[in-house]
């Protein structure tokens, strides 16, 4: 590894795409059906919603000399405020908690019994790992994604899936393709 260590990661994109593919699909036809009085609050709180996703789905971790930063980018840091950071020479332990959906997450803890949890949906995932084990030289080999990549898969085609139902229905409906029943109040 050379002496200069300056890497970013992000989240996986298959993480973020599905959850911004889940907002889509559960937000975008609020203010179609919602009451005429509440459609224009809903249309301006809608982007505004998603606005908040994409900021939250924007934390990044970096590694450098001195060790690792969790974060925002500067766009959404002045809303997103948490984060955290750690000296490479104060991390002393990995510690395993199991998750009640039966996973396993990992806290760094330092010398001060500082606990900070350890990113584990992250693009490029083994390459952070094999970073973090050779700056603490703890063993990180037994670490694994907190979730299994099918599961995300299946959420974003059942999300897709929702919005393309959705926008086939809107159009019908705009086209006059369906016919409502007289007296419904859908």
């Amino acid at each position: 590894m050379s002496d200069s260590l300056q890497e970013r990661f992000r989240l996986s994109p298959l993480i973020r795409g599905t959850l911004i593919c889940v907002y889509l699909a559960l937000v975008v036809p609020l203010p179609l059906m919602a009451p005429p009085e509440l459609q224009r609050i809903l249309w301006f709180a809608t982007p505004a919603g998603l606005g908040l996703v994409l900021a939250m789905l924007s934390e990044e971790v970096q590694l450098d000399e001195s060790g690792i930063t969790v974060g925002h980018p500067a766009w959404c840091r002045w809303l997103i405020r948490r984060g955290w950071q750690m000296r490479w020479d104060d991390i002393k332990r990995l510690v395993p908690v199991g998750t009640s959906q039966g996973g396993t997450v990992y806290y760094l803890t330092s010398r001060d019994h500082e606990q900070r949890l350890l990113p584990q949906r992250l693009e490029h995932f083994d390459r952070f790992l094999t970073i973090l084990q050779s700056r603490t030289g703890l063993n990180t080999r037994s670490i694994r994604r907190l979730t299994p990549p099918w599961t995300y898969q299946l959420l974003f085609s059942l999300a897709a899936s929702m919005l393309i139902s959705e926008a086939v229905i809107a159009i019908a409906l705009q086209q006059q393709w369906l016919i409502i029943p007289a007296g419904y109040q859908g």
